[in-house]
């Protein structure tokens, strides 16, 4: 795999619930990180007091989050609608060379910092609430 620009790391939001997505505008840092929990069944008759676990049991989940500045465009109207509506909407993460994911995500936190001598600035945390699709590119 070839090296990646940071800037292709791409949250993308369903602006009408109609299936197009359009990137959140003003980002310049974005993060995904899937997790799985485990489910532990160890026991005496474990070979060798290894640790098992229970392959296909626990919860599946993944947050995404990105920092930008601050453009009052559409899609930032629009994140704070879900905020605020506490809306599930579709969105899409683009991982470079790998692929998308998309589903179902909460906004879970949604923060506006600023200096007087700089831009203003936002962050946006969201987490999945239902099952994510993954497409390689």
């Amino acid at each position: 795999m070839a090296v990646q620009a940071g800037k292709d790391l791409l949250i993308k939001i369903d602006q009408t619930g109609d299936g197009q997505f359009e990137t959140i505008a003003g980002l310049r840092a974005t993060r995904a990180s899937f997790n799985a929990e485990t489910v532990e069944v160890t026991s005496l008759e474990s070979s060798g007091g290894w640790r098992e676990l229970l392959a296909g049991a626990g919860v599946k989940s993944a947050t995404i989050s990105g920092s930008g500045v601050f453009r009052d465009a559409e899609t930032d109207e629009r994140a704070r609608q879900i905020f605020f509506d506490g809306e599930i909407p579709g969105f899409q993460v683009v991982i470079p060379d790998f692929g998308i994911v998309e589903g179902p995500f909460q906004i879970t936190a949604l923060e506006y910092a600023g200096s007087h001598n700089g831009e203003a600035t936002y962050e946006v945390t969201l987490a999945s609430a239902g099952v994510l699709g993954f497409t390689a590119l």
